[in-house]
């Protein structure tokens, strides 16, 4: 059936920056690419605004990254490329009528990449459309920048430069304050938003929750695999003075010459940052490209501790049951005997299998042992640490989940992002989520669950069980998969186990070895 495109039809919506013409398709009023904000290098945000009206028809600049983009893994996360500008403050939003009077909750989402790469259109599952559509709410999807134009301090040389080491995450909340001010006009309730990301972005739900200047610009976060601790995450102490005067010095410049830094082409910055930053950060000295703790953010929440806002925005958080098992599995799980599962675990696990097989079959009952090879040990254990910290503030709801979901390709188990598509109901723009007899319900089911803790602060679903709070000595888990339970500290004696074993994690070098963007 042909769908409904409009255009002339569109009325011209007037905005604190100036007017708006997007358009209508398929039952849902699309904005791309609008101006938030606008910041010269290293400089806080200012408020965006132009004359005339501006057409809203085309997705907006994406920040630059660091390198090259490589196509790779596209079946399972397949991604947009898109041309990339410093000047890349803009936003998209999708909605189902243009009535300020409509109040429909807001959905803001922060896309994954770190700090340092990534955009709000990056991949083919962030598309707003299905979601406005089918939750009766506002999507909103922002870009900021990232890596060194977002996140390095050169406040010691000079007050202009006060808060260049956050100047990614100020983008977010003149994003948030533009959503604030101009989404009722787009239907939206500026009193109900919900701020949702997945890996980096997920991070940045948590950094948001810690900044003084974006309280009462959202009232509930969704944090998706992006619960980092200290071992994962860059030094966020310090200040940028070894690393800025590592690269004036590798410049022939002097520090009175930093402000040239704000003008040299980027691939240059990128360059003389990437020859030096080795040597300063093995120094242990802050190297940037990340947020940096300061008086306007207060530090991550596992680092720093949690801010009193923060105890009172119901928050859901989780993981997926293999969040790095990005390399190609080389076996067929499903046809090995239990002696070649074993002989393969053992591989990993020595003289510790018999005991792991048994930890395992306990914690995951009718998963493949051969999991135990890719089961997260990164992310599920700091998201029940940050869940446990909120929850003791006993002031809003804290919900923890797990997707577990095993899909057609290889015997693969879920892999970081492959929860996306259902959370967005994008699973029909994602080939591999389509898993017969289980993908239909479990996205309606985590779906629903996300639209009504936006609604309401509390993920309740008809097809779900009782989702219950972690609260104090319980952390009740919802287990998303091709049946869904809640278990409560299920997993706490296998963690432990393989922490006890195994030497840390080193996600640089997995990534390394995987070559996988997210």
């Amino acid at each position: 059936m042909l769908k409904t495109f409009q255009y002339d039809e569109v009325p011209v919506l007037e905005t604190t920056s100036g007017k708006l013409k997007g358009y209508f398709y398929d039952g849902s009023y699309v904005f791309k690419g609008i101006p938030y904000a606008y910041a010269e290098r290293f400089q806080m945000p200012v408020p965006s605004h132009w004359e005339g009206v501006r057409d809203a028809c085309s997705y907006g600049f994406v920040c630059p990254l660091m390198t090259q983009e490589t196509p790779t893994a596209e079946l399972m996360v397949p991604h947009r490329y898109w041309p990339m500008d410093e000047h890349c403050q803009n936003l998209n939003i999708w909605t189902k009528v243009l009535d300020k009077n409509a109040k429909n909750p807001v959905l803001v989402w922060l896309h994954g990449g770190g700090y340092f790469a990534g955009s709000s259109i990056e991949q083919v599952a962030y598309d707003g459309h299905n979601m406005c559509m089918e939750g009766d709410v506002v999507v909103v999807s922002i870009n900021h920048r990232l890596n060194i134009l977002g996140y390095l301090d050169l406040s010691p040389f000079g007050e202009k430069y006060y808060n260049s080491g956050n100047a990614g995450h100020a983008d977010m909340v003149a994003a948030l304050q533009w959503v604030h001010d101009n989404i009722a006009v787009f239907g939206g309730d500026p009193d109900n938003v919900t701020i949702f990301g997945q890996s980096g972005g997920g991070m940045k739900v948590a950094d948001l929750m810690q900044i003084p200047a974006a309280d009462g610009l959202f009232h509930k976060s969704l944090i998706m695999s992006g619960v980092a601790d200290e071992n994962l995450l860059p030094s966020s102490r310090g200040n940028g003075e070894a690393i800025v005067t590592a690269m004036l010095n590798e410049l022939g410049w002097t520090k009175e010459e930093v402000e040239k830094l704000e003008t040299i082409p980027y691939a240059q910055l990128v360059q003389v940052y990437t020859k030096v930053m080795p040597q300063v950060a093995a120094t242990g000295a802050y190297v940037g490209n990340g947020p940096q703790a300061n008086d306007w953010f207060q530090g991550n929440p596992l680092q720093f501790g949690m801010r009193e806002h923060a105890y009172e925005i119901p928050v859901m958080i989780g993981s997926v049951y293999g969040e790095f098992a990005f390399a190609p599995q080389m076996f067929d799980k499903k046809a090995l005997t239990d002696e070649e599962r074993r002989a393969m675990v053992s591989k990993v696990y020595g003289e510790h299998t018999g005991e792991m097989e048994t930890l395992f079959k306990a914690t995951y009952p009718g998963k493949d042992f051969t999991d135990l090879l890719n089961i997260d040990r990164v992310m599920r254990r700091p998201s029940k640490k940050l869940a446990a910290m909120h929850a003791k503030g006993e002031k809003a709801g804290t919900y923890l989940y797990q997707f577990n979901v095993e899909f057609p390709m290889m015997g693969k188990i879920a892999w970081h992002c492959s929860d996306i598509p259902f959370f967005f109901h994008n699973t029909e723009l994602v080939e591999v989520c389509s898993i017969p007899g289980v993908t239909e319900n479990l996205e309606e089911q985590m779906f629903g669950a996300f639209m009504n803790f936006a609604k309401t602060g509390v993920p309740a679903q008809e097809k779900l069980p009782a989702w219950p709070p972690v609260a104090r000595e319980q952390e009740p888990t919802m287990i998303l998969d091709e049946k869904c339970e809640v278990r409560n500290h299920f997993d706490d004696a296998l963690l432990e186990k393989i922490d006890s074993i195994l030497p840390p994690f080193n996600l640089m070098a997995m990534m390394a070895d995987t070559d996988v963007q997210h």
